[in-house]
């Protein structure tokens, strides 16, 4: 049973910066990544970037070079630093966790954030 809470969503200009975060709380067994998906109106939801338990990132590809992932280890906190926003990532942005895929893990999504990009 995991909790994601998630915060830092709104409306900002095109070109400036946002950070959201994701705090993950319950009985967590033991994660294999967190991260971030964004879904548009009309689109498919989509990968934005993941965190593995080891350290390494994957980043979609409308998030390299702008976007930046990192980690609480202390916290089970995932955060996600968006620079340079542009119209294009405005989307609901949601959170996720997902255990190591053995003796029963499990996967969880957050509610979603509004990101908005606009003049």
């Amino acid at each position: 049973q995991v909790q994601l809470v998630e915060s830092g969503g709104g409306l900002v200009h095109p070109g400036w910066s946002l950070r959201l975060s994701c705090a993950a709380s319950g009985t967590v067994r033991s994660i294999w990544h967190m991260g971030w998906y964004r879904q548009a109106p009309g689109k498919q939801r989509e990968l934005v970037a993941r965190i593995y338990s080891d350290g390494s990132i994957n980043y979609g590809d409308s998030a390299k070079g702008r976007f930046t992932i990192s980690r609480d280890n202390g916290k089970n906190t995932v955060y996600l630093q968006m620079n340079s926003l542009k119209p294009e990532d405005t989307a609901v942005y949601y959170c996720h966790l997902q255990e190591i895929p053995i003796h029963g893990g499990n996967n969880y999504w957050g509610q979603g954030t509004q990101v908005t990009v606009s003049e």
